[in-house]
């Protein structure tokens, strides 16, 4: 009989899988799994349980939003094995989970894990650490990881929005120079993400277009700092619709790149906080890890 770790995250969205935990565990009974269920209780548990797993496991199953995939892969790096993940969302945007296209219903996507296939996935080394599909820095970083889990799980995305333009009257922007292939820039930016999605913060297509999850590259914006707050809105409509002006950011594909900046700077990692850096080496991670998806092509994020 094949074993499940099922790691779930009781609080994560709004708090759903607490009527939907039966349903979605009745699914992999009835497909023959013998399964071993562990909630987390505060951040890193996911990590640790991940990390210090058994190898008699055939497949790792984590529950929650974007934050505890990422702790489920970095737990999954940490072991030196590697397992096949299957991913139920449950968070405030699953950005991650929709570039995978995983049904939104919990149980829809539980049956996606027992019958679908494993999909070579790219993640991203961040200095000693990992992430699944964002590293950024600057405008809005910070408000996934400042908003409450109650006004997550009240307003959703609303939560993001509203705490985001609290702060457009004090934006700030920060000196980086940025590397990458034979490229090097020097400027003052006041948002950057490297991206291996189709939407960050439940918004589509600002990560860039035909993005694919396997292929090897990121998907990199910069946006420079406006000048006055027209410029600011303007710069913000123009990254919604991917309307790209070479005069306000730079967008371009790289498997590695390199972030120097002569004060520390707050990054975040898949949603949660990454740490302060003055330096951050960015590599792309090809096919890394394994997880299930019901595509029938071997090229998700389409």
């Amino acid at each position: 009989m094949e074993k499940i770790l099922f790691v779930y995250n009781p609080k994560a969205g709004k708090a759903q899988i607490r009527s939907k935990l039966a349903d979605i565990l009745d699914v992999f009974e009835k497909a023959g799994y013998e399964i071993t269920i562990c909630p987390t209780q505060k951040r890193g548990d996911a990590v640790k349980l991940v990390a210090g797993r058994k190898d008699q496991y055939d497949l790792i199953v984590c529950s929650g939003g974007d934050g505890t995939l990422d702790e489920v892969v970095t737990g999954m790096i940490k072991s030196g094995f590697r397992t096949p993940i299957g991913y139920i969302p449950a968070g405030s945007t699953n950005d991650f989970g929709g570039s995978l296209a995983l049904p939104k219903n919990m149980v829809k996507a539980a049956r996606v894990i027992v019958e679908g296939r494993n999909f070579p996935c790219d993640i991203g080394a961040f200095n000693r650490d990992v992430f699944v599909y964002i590293a950024a820095f600057g405008l809005f970083t910070d408000v996934s990881y400042e908003t409450g889990q109650d006004m997550k799980n009240l307003l959703g995305h609303m939560a993001y929005l509203l705490e985001g333009m609290k702060r457009l009257p004090a934006v700030r922007s920060y000196s980086m120079k940025v590397s990458w292939e034979d490229q090097v820039i020097e400027d003052e930016f006041m948002f950057g993400m490297v991206t291996n999605s189709v939407s960050v913060g439940g918004f589509k297509r600002i990560t860039g277009k035909n993005v694919k999850l396997d292929d090897g590259v990121f998907e990199v914006t910069l946006i420079k700092k406006p000048k006055n707050p027209i410029e600011l809105n303007n710069i913000m409509v123009s990254l919604l619709n991917r309307d790209i002006d070479t005069d306000a950011m730079y967008c371009f594909r790289t498997s590695r790149v390199t972030f120097e900046s002569p004060e520390k700077v707050a990054w975040t990692r898949d949603g949660e906080y990454g740490g302060s850096h003055t330096l951050v080496e960015i590599e792309n991670r090809q096919k890394e890890i394994l997880i299930r998806t019901a595509l029938p092509e071997a090229r998700a994020g389409k």
